[in-house]
């Protein structure tokens, strides 16, 4: 059990063992099952599920009613909406075990899943990507992107900071420079990186 400094509201579960990092909130009717690692600073809501042997880095904040399953990998400052839904197999049965082929669903860094959003397992979503309420992520979402609709489609491209970026064509590539804090970018084809 590594749990010290940290605040689990007392209807909440902890299974052990697991990791949770100082700084972390646990509130009303969560749990938090066996061989999970949770970092630092995160914010797990109320009526949350994080299912055995998820990997939630620094930062993390979960809104109210989320179930992270087994596969889930969550890099430091992801954010998941209300009611935002993960997956980890793709063909279930009730009637067929199919504990062996969960699927590993990884959320980059700084990524943010809005709310009702599903995300669909086996999929990467990019750095500081984008997903808006209620998308259906079914594939690879790229970083920085946008993507809204069912299936989630890239609609624009968004800044580290979750302004909207407005591209121009200068070769080479197009550039974007972020109007809320200044952060300067280049795309080329479906890639979008920041520049320094």
């Amino acid at each position: 059990m590594s749990h010290s400094g940290c605040f689990v509201h007392e209807s909440s579960y902890i299974d052990e063992p697991c990791e949770i990092g100082p700084g972390t909130k646990v509130w009303h009717f969560s749990h938090i099952m066996k061989n999970c690692r949770i970092g630092q600073n995160c914010n797990i809501g109320q009526n949350v599920v994080v299912s055995p042997d998820v990997v939630i880095g620094n930062n993390v904040k979960i809104q109210n009613n989320v179930s992270v399953y087994t596969g889930c990998i969550l890099e430091d400052d992801v954010f998941c909406g209300p009611s935002m839904v993960f997956t980890n197999v793709i063909n279930p049965r009730s009637h067929v075990s199919r504990k062996e082929e969960y699927k590993t669903t990884v959320v980059k860094r700084g990524a943010s899943l809005g709310a009702n959003c599903t995300v669909v397992c086996g999929i990467t979503v990019g750095r500081f990507s984008f997903a808006g309420a209620g998308a259906v992520l079914t594939r690879d979402v790229p970083d920085y992107a946008l993507v809204t609709g069912n299936p989630a489609r890239v609609r624009g491209w968004m800044c580290a900071c979750g302004i909207k970026l407005q591209f121009e064509s200068i070769e080479p590539g197009e550039h974007a420079r972020c109007t809320a804090c200044g952060s300067r970018y280049v795309k080329r084809g479906q890639q979008v990186t920041q520049e320094d």
